[in-house]
């Protein structure tokens, strides 16, 4: 494998994990659109924005560990594919980019050892 391959490798799983996380996190805006006032809106933000905390918490335990992200990853974008087979416009906008995070982080395990080795 070239360098710039490992690089890629190594590197796609966790940024487009925080891209995915952060996409997510953007639907908790539908809080403050409702005409509650902020203080009203806070506690629906906070349920809705859970879920992108929780994959950036799994983000960073898979800096590390990439076989975490890579069942976790996948394990959400099955679940989220099995309670919305009635829209595939939803399974392919954010299932797809799961399952895509899920699969990197586990080639990128697959090769811990060559993307991690030093030289």
């Amino acid at each position: 494998m070239t360098s710039s391959a490992r690089k890629v490798l190594l590197w796609s799983p966790r940024i487009l994990g925080i891209l995915v996380a952060l996409f997510l996190a953007v639907f908790a805006l539908d809080a403050f659109a409702e005409g509650k006032g902020l203080v009203e809106a806070l506690p629906d933000f906070f349920i809705h924005v859970a879920p992108a905390l929780v994959l950036l918490l799994v983000v960073a335990v898979s800096w590390r560990c990439e076989w975490v992200g890579g069942v976790v990853f996948t394990a959400v974008a099955v679940a989220y594919s099995v309670t919305t087979l009635h829209r595939l416009d939803w399974i392919l906008a954010i299932a797809g980019p799961l399952l895509v995070v899920g699969s990197l982080f586990l080639l990128s395990w697959r090769h811990h050892e060559e993307l991690h080795a030093r030289g």
